[in-house]
């Protein structure tokens, strides 16, 4: 089941995982599958379409773990000032890429690679309630998480405010982003230390 609004992805998978010991986007999941790969992959079962990821620290081991997969990489050069830096290359790259497609993606499916927890049944619910409404956040229990849905017409703001590790949290918040709860359909916790890893995983 796909969603209603013309939805890209984008998977930020450029920090080097400092408090994990090696970059969150080379660990794997029980099946062997890499959490880059994971994530790709359930972004576009969930309808997203094109799927753009962002690369950074270990850029050539990433990419190689993608070779197989239907997505676009974006490699963001100053990928150490934090989130904010990927935010910015993947929201560009698609600017760059639709600006003359009128049929292009209404929206961008924003996820950090470190949610293991996440299901396509959470993006398919902020990216449906997105159409019509700009930004839409998942929220866990109150809590705000991932995705985060930025409609085109805020990607321009979003490039220029995004800023050291915050990524968009303050343009969502200055903007008023709708909080969708999502507590329901997953668990949406970012995974950061070793220790915090869900069984199986490694």
């Amino acid at each position: 089941m796909k969603t209603n609004a013309r939805c890209a992805g984008l998977v930020l998978a450029a920090g080097a995982g400092r408090r994990m010991g090696r970059p969150k986007a080379l660990v794997r999941g029980p099946d062997g599958v890499s959490w880059v790969v994971r994530t790709a992959r359930l972004l576009a079962e969930a309808g997203c379409s094109p799927v753009v990821v962002v690369l950074g620290a270990a850029a050539d081991q990433v990419r190689a773990e993608l070779s197989n997969e239907p997505v676009e990489v974006v490699e963001a050069r100053d990928w150490t000032e934090g989130m904010s830096a990927s935010l910015r290359a993947g929201l560009s790259a698609l600017r760059t890429t639709s600006a003359s497609d009128v049929t292009g993606p209404e929206a961008v499916v924003v996820v950090p690679v470190d949610v293991p927890g996440l299901t396509p049944a959470v993006v398919r619910r902020v990216a449906d309630r997105a159409a019509g409404q700009g930004l839409v956040r998942a929220t866990y229990q109150g809590a705000p998480g991932h995705p985060v849905v930025i409609g085109r017409e805020h990607w321009d703001g979003v490039i220029a405010s995004a800023r050291g590790d915050e990524g968009a949290r303050g343009y969502l918040r200055e903007h008023r982003a709708e909080l969708v709860e999502c507590a329901d359909l997953a668990d949406g916790a970012d995974v950061d230390r070793v220790e915090e890893l869900p069984p199986g995983h490694g």
